[in-house]
């Protein structure tokens, strides 16, 4: 691969890349690096690396990589940008034609109110971001090449779901690890689960039963469609056939500590064999899986995103009908 295709390649990753020449000075960036330093996109080209790091042993162990031409794997460097900001980063440096690439993974700041199942998801975002940029750029490819609207409609649907972890993953890794608050119409986010169902190989029966005076509620979009996709995917894989979507207004509910004068109800509701009652004391908490091939994120994942909208995720079981209901409070918005 030549060094401009290389290029145009790294300038899609979701990871930051730089390049360093033979004197140490900063010769190239990728947009995902300049992003996470908050910097123009040619603010320090030219300048030596000197400038981003804190310390004078930070520029020795950059030396030393070039000098016995010996990759480095460096954990939890503090880098300073010229706005003084200083980042913690995971950063792998190895040899690279007459001088040194830079792998950086800029890490989020430690709060002391990350539950454990945000921690264990911090590694599998990093593990997720790369492949997610590949899947995005093959579907762009795809969506350029192809005649068919169908088609093009389905890349265009990898696209935005890419896009959408791609922002789950940055907002675990990165220092926007806060719910980002709008307006949400919760069947507006149904009927995405439902496009994106319908795509599976061998899509199941959906029905819908929805409260058309349901109101927009104050929530994160891209964090409650999560909740819905893990809900109806863990129906999916426990053997079910048939998915009902259903939504209902509830009046003094309570939720946690306080009751709510208006909730909405999201109900997904399955026909598959039941939850496993040797799972139905510990259903939620991370690594339980049915499955032997599941991680136990995904449960665990969505009573986190419930809480923080202040709402509950429960459930009901019996063999032959499952119901999975998300709870989330209307007050915030309407009351």
């Amino acid at each position: 691969m030549s060094d401009q295709s290389w290029q145009r390649w790294a300038e899609q990753l979701a990871t930051g890349m730089a390049l360093v020449d033979a004197d140490l000075h900063l010769r190239w960036m990728n947009p995902a690096l300049t992003d996470s330093l908050a910097l123009g996109a040619r603010s320090l080209l030219g300048q030596p690396i000197a400038v981003l790091l804190a310390d004078a042993d930070s520029v020795l162990q950059i030396e030393r990589v070039l000098t016995q031409q010996r990759a480095l794997q460096w954990r939890g460097v503090t880098l300073v940008t010229p706005a003084d900001r200083s980042i913690r980063a995971d950063i792998d440096v190895q040899p690279f034609g007459d001088g040194l690439l830079l792998e950086v993974h800029v890490l989020a700041e430690p709060m002391a109110s990350q539950s454990p199942v945000s921690a264990s998801l911090r590694g599998l975002a990093h593990e997720v971001k790369n492949p997610l940029a590949g899947l995005r750029g093959a579907a762009q490819l795809l969506q350029r090449r192809v005649d068919s609207d169908d088609l093009r409609a389905l890349a265009g649907l990898i696209i935005d779901e890419a896009d959408r972890l791609g922002s789950l993953a940055n907002r675990l890794l990165y220092h926007d690890g806060a719910a980002q608050l709008g307006a949400v119409n919760i069947h507006q986010l149904l009927e995405r689960l439902t496009d994106l169902l319908q795509a599976e190989a061998v899509p199941p029966k959906l029905r819908h039963d929805y409260d058309p005076s349901v109101p927009d509620l104050l929530g994160d979009a891209d964090r409650l469609q999560q909740v819905l996709l893990n809900l109806a995917r863990n129906a999916l894989e426990a053997g079910a056939n048939t998915l009902t979507l259903r939504t209902r207004i509830e009046h003094g509910q309570r939720l946690g500590e306080r009751v709510w004068r208006m909730v909405l109800r999201v109900d997904v509701i399955d026909d598959g064999p039941g939850v496993p009652i040797k799972l139905r004391d510990t259903l939620f908490e991370p690594l339980v899986s049915g499955r032997a091939d599941g991680t136990g994120l995904g449960l665990a994942l969505s009573r986190e995103i419930a809480h923080e909208h202040g709402g509950e995720l429960r459930y009901m079981s019996r063999l032959g009908e499952t119901v999975f209901t998300l709870y989330l409070p209307l007050e915030q918005t309407h009351g």
